[in-house]
């Protein structure tokens, strides 16, 4: 089976839910302020946390992320079993491609692919 890759957990405060995150479970985090965005490494799964916002990133909308080689084909499968494509493909620059679906009962999840290896 494919791996969660990325958890998203929406903060109101990121430094202050990032020292609670640190004292708590001792992970290790890097502030990006440009994009209003932290990022965390949890020991075996990695994830961030994105400023709340009342689409998105409720309070308790923690948003898991799946490995994905092909977008495009994941998200014709997930339609075709039921589940619902809440945003396209859509391009973090540098880092990758996401995109959020929903499964038949509703519950928001999202897919992410890695941007592909230069040829060293």
């Amino acid at each position: 089976g494919r791996s969660f890759v990325h958890v998203e957990i929406p903060a109101k405060d990121r430094r202050a839910s990032a020292k609670f995150y640190t004292d708590m479970f001792g992970w290790g985090f890097q502030h990006m302020d440009e994009m209003n965005y932290s990022m965390f490494e949890s020991g075996n799964v990695g994830g961030g946390l994105p400023p709340v916002d009342d689409q998105f990133n409720k309070p308790g909308d923690v948003l898991v992320y799946v490995d994905s080689a092909d977008i495009e084909a994941d998200l014709k499968k997930i339609e075709s079993l039921g589940g619902k494509t809440v945003m396209p493909k859509t391009e973090i620059p540098g880092f990758g491609w996401f995109a959020v679906f929903t499964d038949p009962t509703g519950n928001r999840l999202a897919l992410f692919m890695e941007p592909p290896q230069a040829a060293s």
